[in-house]
């Protein structure tokens, strides 16, 4: 099933997605591909992401391989919907994306062991890892406005250990590989960051991307597709003019 979030006259609506409508509690609503405003599919207290969890990423970057999940931390601020623009900070002539499976959590947990991550687990959204790669520290690199799209629903059917996916950039492919290239597998993931902070539901942890190929422009358009989940689309906009 899938779960998406929107933006109607009435406020937003959370509810089954099939078949280009939405299933509320208090109606239905069609979604219309070009006016309708899909919102984040969940409304977390923070965005949990792994680093360095593939080893082309690895290779590509010239990082260490972890001896266990590298991660850092990006706020509810920088979350952007499904067809929202990403904005081009002033303060960066680096931007790059990375295309990013992510699960949502569905409830109040800690300690979670690997066999009981299903259990806590709403379902599986993809999230564009925005970087200013130029920045210095990873937390000026990646957790500013709108550094953090995530969409374009929740899958609440899936098993993520083992999806293609790839990215296509201006209608050029830039990444394509499959979960099964993780170095750490999503179980393995969430069960080590609960170890270290208490989800609340609607949290995001997201984890890792693929080698990632180059930077991005105002105007391109960036394709996130996770097989069985669905295809993420933002457009990168304009480079605001000084002073601006």
């Amino acid at each position: 099933m899938r779960l998406a979030r929107i933006s109607t006259p009435d406020g937003p609506v959370t509810g089954r997605y099939e078949d280009g409508v939405v299933h509320g509690d208090h109606g239905t609503y069609e979604v219309d591909d070009d006016d309708t405003a899909f919102l984040p599919p969940c409304e977390p207290s923070a965005l949990y992401c792994v680093g360095r969890n593939y080893a082309e990423t690895l290779d590509q970057m010239e990082y260490e391989r972890p001896e266990e999940p590298d991660f850092f931390i990006k706020p509810p601020a920088s979350l952007l919907g499904h067809r929202e623009p990403i904005p081009y900070p002033e303060f960066t002539e680096e931007l790059t994306y990375a295309g990013e499976l992510a699960a949502v959590i569905d409830e109040s947990c800690h300690d979670v062991p690997e066999d009981e991550v299903s259990d806590v687990v709403r379902g599986y959204t993809i999230m564009n890892d925005v970087d200013a790669l130029d920045q210095q520290g990873r937390t000026a690199r990646k957790a500013f406005d709108g550094s953090g799209p995530l969409g374009p629903w929740i899958e609440t059917d899936l098993d993520p250990t083992a999806i293609d996916m790839w990215t296509d950039v201006a209608g050029e492919r830039r990444q394509e590989a499959t979960t099964e290239l993780m170095l750490f597998d999503p179980y393995e993931i969430v069960s080590y960051l609960s170890r270290r902070f208490t989800f609340r539901p609607g949290d995001v942890v997201a984890f890792g991307s693929p080698a990632n190929p180059g930077l991005v422009e105002p105007g391109d358009a960036v394709e996130i597709t996770y097989e069985g989940v669905g295809t993420l689309r933002n457009t990168i906009a304009d480079r605001p003019h000084a002073g601006e």
